[in-house]
């Protein structure tokens, strides 16, 4: 390691930002790298600077902290130690206390911070890094939504996050034939009778399987019902619009219109980030 330890601020709160930035200027073996005010900036900040240490806030609008780190494990891109910056002072220190991570919790007092970076360096001094980032990986493996409250309280309490694996192929049988489907090109699924249309990048494949099977199937983090007969791939979706007379609809990106259903309308909204 450098003399220094390479740090980078991730918080969408400007006054955060600079508080944590002048307590790091009081820490001769701390360079501050620079800040990113919102997680997709952080994503592509982290690959070009490659920080040391990250301090990242949990909560934040679009990628919250926990995405931010899945966002990079999906990319292939290395990842720094991680200091959480958290408002939660319930579930959030028994959470990483149990699982041996390092937080600090807003307002950052200059104690804890000391606390913090002491811990950082016995890592690196020890050569550790390998072991933090396991245990960094196995809290937010699993966690993409954005009830980061919830994740905590489960960690906390020791509950396992979701382990439930989805699969990438979804094999439609016709006849004799097998055709293997990538899920994600699967754009939405619409029920014709005792069928379901499969509408995917490559055309449309008719298979015989019901609505419920299909969904305990697909990712619910990716995959959500629009109506009784219909789901939707979220990643598709372009907008959902309203209309005179009060129905939703939403607008693939290749044009397709389909109705949201008044039972499905908050959750298509919350998937959609509406």
């Amino acid at each position: 390691m450098t003399t220094k330890i390479k740090a980078l601020i991730v918080d969408d709160e400007p006054l955060a930002r600079k508080g944590l930035a002048v307590r790091l200027s009081e820490f001769d073996n701390v360079e501050l790298l620079g800040e990113c005010q919102n997680g997709l900036e952080a994503v592509s900040t982290i690959p070009q600077l490659r920080p040391d240490l990250v301090f990242l806030d949990i909560q934040m609008p679009g990628l919250n902290g926990f995405q931010v780190i899945n966002k990079l494990r999906e990319l292939q891109q290395p990842i720094p130690l991680i200091v959480f910056v958290t408002a939660y002072d319930t579930y959030a220190i028994k959470a990483f206390d149990i699982h041996a991570l390092d937080y600090v919790l807003k307002p950052i007092d200059s104690v804890r911070l000391k606390t913090a970076l002491d811990k950082v360096k016995e890592v690196f001094d020890l050569n550790q890094e390998g072991s933090h980032k396991v245990k960094l990986a196995k809290l937010v493996a699993e966690f993409t939504g954005d009830d980061c409250e919830e994740v905590l309280r489960r960690l906390a309490s020791g509950e396992e996050l979701d382990s439930k694996r989805y699969p990438n192929i979804l094999a439609i049988k016709d006849g004799s034939e097998v055709t293997r489907v990538a899920v994600e090109d699967i754009q939405w699924i619409d029920a014709a009778g005792d069928y379901m249309c499969v509408h995917a990048s490559d055309g449309t494949h008719i298979m015989r399987r019901t609505m419920k099977e299909l969904e305990e199937e697909l990712d619910p983090r990716k995959f959500v019902r629009a109506h009784r007969s219909a789901i939707v791939n979220i990643q598709y979706v372009n907008k959902m619009v309203s209309h005179v007379s009060g129905e939703y609809h939403l607008v693939l990106t290749n044009g397709t219109e389909l109705k949201v259903s008044r039972s499905h309308r908050d959750k298509v909204k919350e998937m959609i980030k509406l």
